[in-house]
């Protein structure tokens, strides 16, 4: 139906997350449309990103630098640390602009079906931080799936004995509905409801 080089590009543009057959063959064929220079930009912004970007060595968050730009950021509270499982948790947390400390990235959950245990993870780094610096509260912000739990309540019981340990609210989200909210999520707004301020 393509041409093979065509459809090689179509394959490893099916291979992204949330790219699809009709996505690739859109992207492809835009790709084909535009000069040779945006091609030439876009596949060595590919390379660069593969080579230049590492984990940072102190929260394990994406970066190009030994450190990244938040934990070297003196203005960041450096008190608190929230937990998450990927380098996107941060960058949602991010565009919130209320969160002011500092993160740890766990890589992952504890997945057992998965092979994933406590020791693929970046647990270990993130216990011995918190024990030597003057943490005053960890805050737990891993999604609230079965694995997640696990992962929560393992973290959480390895980090009490030096910190406070918090974990952020789940519930039912801005213009939802609560017939169409299942369960789970229902318990999880009633166990975080909190007192109304005047």
């Amino acid at each position: 139906m393509y041409t093979a080089p065509l459809a090689r590009l179509i394959e490893q543009l099916q291979k992204l997350p949330g790219v699809g057959p009709k996505s690739a063959q859109r992207l492809a064929l835009h790709i084909l449309k535009r000069p040779d220079k945006d091609a030439e930009n876009l596949a060595q912004a590919i390379l660069d990103a593969k080579r230049r970007v590492g984990f940072c060595q102190r929260c394990f968050h994406l970066s190009a630098e030994p450190i990244c730009n938040i934990c070297s950021n003196p203005n960041r509270d450096e008190t608190i640390i929230c937990v998450v499982t990927d380098s996107k948790d941060v960058i949602a947390l991010e565009k919130t602009r209320e969160y002011h400390g500092k993160y740890h990235v766990l890589g992952g959950v504890i997945s057992p079906m998965d092979g994933i245990g406590p020791e693929q993870l970046n647990i270990t780094p993130l216990v011995e931080r918190v024990s030597r610096e003057k943490t005053q509260e960890v805050i737990l912000a891993i999604n609230p799936s079965v694995e997640g739990e696990t992962t929560t309540l393992y973290v959480a019981q390895l980090l009490k004995p030096f910190t406070r340990v918090t974990r952020i609210a789940f519930g039912l989200p801005m213009g939802g509905d609560l017939e169409y909210a299942d369960e789970v999520t229902l318990a999880r707004a009633l166990e975080g409801r909190r007192d109304i301020d005047n």
